[in-house]
């Protein structure tokens, strides 16, 4: 795959040029020559013989950016001055603050926002704690909880390394969904530790977003926080993936006329994001499900899958390949209708793409690597989606984990069920109408106005549902 420049690579250099009328046209001939995208020109400055002037100029990564900016020094009579990396200019101090509410004044209002008569709130909240959900920040507050051993594709960086993307995943809650998230980032890997410290947080929170924790921690992390504590806990990673995947798959099937109960389909990947993914496509109605890892398809006659050894393997070799499939990914997926991918890059060619089911449906969902090059699967299959934001269809968990919360939240319920991740799902499949849909819109766009008002309705109208019925429903 040829590296594209992007804005999440792009950097503004400060330069003085001459005032000769072609100065700014050999500048980004430059640029462009060098493989760089010149995106802004901005005059700080202007003398009668001299310019002074920001570029801002999308590249493909750290070298790229530094042959650009030697290719702009290139340039007759140009001097260049300070070059600086967006991206870290975005992220100077982080990207969150705390503010207060309220106006503190004068002595009246320091009074009624602190002592003394704060003593009646905290008063209230001790003879009926479910007033703290009123009167606190309780009401509206996801903490969210990482120990940095499993972050993006970086892999474990650590808790300190991971705090810039928790602070973005708490910007996204903020903006999609109004709700205030809070980084946490624990300076431990030990599972009963993770546990016990979210707990001893956890009064202060209306929900619990896990997130960036490695397999097989995680499942038993979430599986303890979910029956010790109150309010519901949600990992992404694992379901936000899931909730998305299975809403595009749906559309998908549209496109091409299929129905999920009636195909094949093939998966690579059995971690985190895998395992959630199978567990939520046979909810929906998928029975015919095929999983590969590293050594090959998943199936109970495996060597290395014997009970007690990895309970989340043993789970998928025995609800899945109802055949008893052995083999290898490609094996598997001559003839198949779906292939659903979190593993890794560049394991499939178009070749291999080309031997499934007319209609199609490639996830390719790997990051920044997909499994297969999308251009190349685009030759073969009629729908292809990726998890990357420069190809079409893009798989992201940001479409669901806010209005998820917001549904959680407003419902005050205390557990996260697979029948409102179902819910979720086909609230997220239905924003995008039957007018709508295509092979290259199967997915809103996250700045879809609708989508986290459907997702959160979905998902509230689900809890109430449960709850209604009793703690019994899942």
């Amino acid at each position: 795959m040829s590296p594209v420049p992007s804005i999440s690579n792009s950097i503004t250099v400060r330069l003085e040029l001459p005032a000769r009328v072609t100065a700014v046209s050999e500048l980004t001939g430059a640029v462009e020559q060098a493989g760089g995208m010149v995106t802004a020109v901005d005059i700080a400055d202007s003398g009668t013989q001299r310019l002074r002037a920001d570029l801002t100029i999308a590249t493909h990564g750290d070298e790229h950016a530094a042959d650009v900016v030697a290719a702009m020094r290139e340039v007759q009579g140009v001097e260049l001055g300070k070059v600086s990396d967006r991206t870290f200019l975005v992220h100077l101090g982080g990207k969150l603050s705390v503010e207060s509410k309220l106006p503190i004044r004068n002595r009246d209002d320091l009074s009624l926002v602190y002592t003394p008569g704060v003593a009646k709130i905290c008063q209230a909240i001790a003879e009926n704690p479910e007033d703290a959900r009123r009167l606190t920040i309780k009401r509206n507050t996801v903490a969210v909880v990482t120990d940095g051993t499993a972050v993006l594709g970086l892999g474990n960086i650590g808790p300190l390394a991971a705090m810039p993307v928790m602070e973005g995943k708490a910007a996204l809650f903020k903006k999609f969904a109004d709700i205030d998230a809070f980084p946490i980032c624990l300076d431990t890997t030990d599972t009963d530790e993770i546990v016990s410290i979210v707990k001893a947080i956890s009064p202060g929170f209306a929900g619990i977003n896990l997130e960036d924790i490695s397999a097989p921690r995680c499942f038993e992390i979430e599986q303890r926080l979910r029956g010790e504590l109150d309010i519901p806990v949600f990992h992404d990673d694992q379901h936000g993936t899931a909730i998305v995947c299975l809403g595009a798959l749906n559309n998908a099937l549209r496109v091409v006329g299929k129905k999920i109960e009636d195909v094949r389909i093939v998966m690579s990947g059995a971690g985190a994001a895998g395992t959630a993914i199978i567990r939520l496509l046979i909810k929906a109605g998928a029975g015919d499900v095929v999983v590969a890892d590293v050594d090959g398809l998943v199936h109970p006659d495996r060597d290395d899958i014997r009970p007690g050894d990895d309970e989340n393997l043993a789970w998928i070799a025995e609800h899945t390949n109802r055949d008893r499939l052995s083999g290898d990914l490609k094996s598997a997926l001559a003839g198949a209708d779906v292939f659903i991918g979190v593993s890794a890059g560049g394991i499939l060619t178009g070749d291999d793409i080309a031997t499934m089911a007319e209609g199609a449906i490639v996830f390719a969902m790997a990051n920044p690597v997909p499994e297969v090059e999308p251009s190349e699967a685009s030759q073969h299959a009629t729908v292809v989606a990726t998890g990357r934001s420069d190809f079409a269809n893009q798989i992201n968990n940001v479409l669901v984990f806010p209005g998820v919360f917001r549904g959680l939240i407003d419902a005050a319920t205390d557990q996260v069920t697979d029948d409102m991740m179902l819910a979720a799902a086909w609230a997220l499949s239905d924003v995008v109408s039957d007018e709508e849909r295509n092979p290259t819109y199967i997915v809103p766009s996250v700045f879809n106005p609708r989508v986290t008002k459907a997702v959160a309705t979905a998902v509230r109208e689900a809890a109430k549902k449960r709850d209604a019925a009793g703690a019994g429903s899942t």
